[in-house]
């Protein structure tokens, strides 16, 4: 049995003829933090979004707990698992995309409420309840009862994080979540983000925020082509990278 939170193996990932990613492998361990970097069309959400099988995959493995996640062997044959298990694995991880994907008809707090009450089976008061205490832990108490159209899109997006979080996943994945932000709403989110990693929540996160990833992190990945390009310690990549192709991709970021 590994001990690894997660585990990914030869990773191979297509779009007909366009292969995305080519021989993908990581580990991470409960607690960490890491940042996924590079240009666009690297592979870093296509990645993330094999993880929590929102995006099928042509090969390797994927597991979360020691638990092979979307396919099994079965007389020498790759196939995918029944839907039901599918999505018991899935709520192992929480993710949190570039749009926020909120309810428009229903409450911040209902937002939260919701899948506590259809998945977790949980009573109204209590959903209400964890709801109340992750809006609090996103700053966000007082507007329980406000509708999204009513909420900025930093308030949106630290509704869509609570969400997720309140599900009690194993593993945060978060997708370019400041990405559809005005800059002056993006440092809101990240604080909020930063605050999970301190309480050593797990996390993968998909960013263009450099300074940020730094700062948060405790491991980056670059992604170059499909493919891992470079991995460590935020301050030796940052400051001393070993390719000249992160090099490049530095130079032209936020990092600065």
């Amino acid at each position: 049995m590994s001990n690894h939170l997660l585990e990914i193996r030869d990773l191979h990932k297509s779009y007909g003829d366009v292969e995305v990613l080519k021989g993908v492998d990581c580990t991470m361990s409960q607690g960490d933090v890491i940042s996924i970097i590079g240009s666009s069309g690297s592979g870093k959400t296509t990645m993330l979004r094999c993880i929590n099988m929102l995006e099928e995959f042509q090969d390797g493995s994927i597991s979360i707990d020691g638990q092979e996640i979307g396919y099994e062997m079965v007389g020498g044959q790759r196939r995918r698992k029944k839907e039901k298990e599918i999505a018991r694995q899935r709520a192992l991880t929480g993710m949190a995309f570039q749009q926020f994907n909120l309810f428009p008809h229903m409450t911040a707090a209902r937002n939260i409420m919701l899948g506590l009450i259809k998945v977790k089976k949980l009573s109204k008061e209590e959903a209400r309840s964890i709801a109340e205490k992750w809006l609090d832990r996103v700053g966000l108490r007082a507007r329980a009862d406000h509708f999204p159209g009513q909420l900025s899109g930093g308030q949106q997006q630290r509704v869509a994080i609570a969400r997720a979080i309140a599900m009690n996943p194993r593993l945060m994945l978060f997708d370019e979540v400041t990405s559809a932000l005005d800059p002056e709403l993006v440092n809101e989110v990240l604080q909020v983000i930063k605050t999970l990693a301190q309480d050593g929540m797990s996390m993968l996160l998909v960013t263009h925020e450099m300074r940020f990833a730094y700062e948060v992190s405790n491991r980056v990945i670059f992604m170059n082509q499909g493919r891992i390009g470079e991995e460590g310690n935020p301050r030796e990549m940052f400051h001393k990278p070993k390719s000249e192709r992160l090099a490049e991709f530095l130079k032209t970021s936020s990092f600065g």
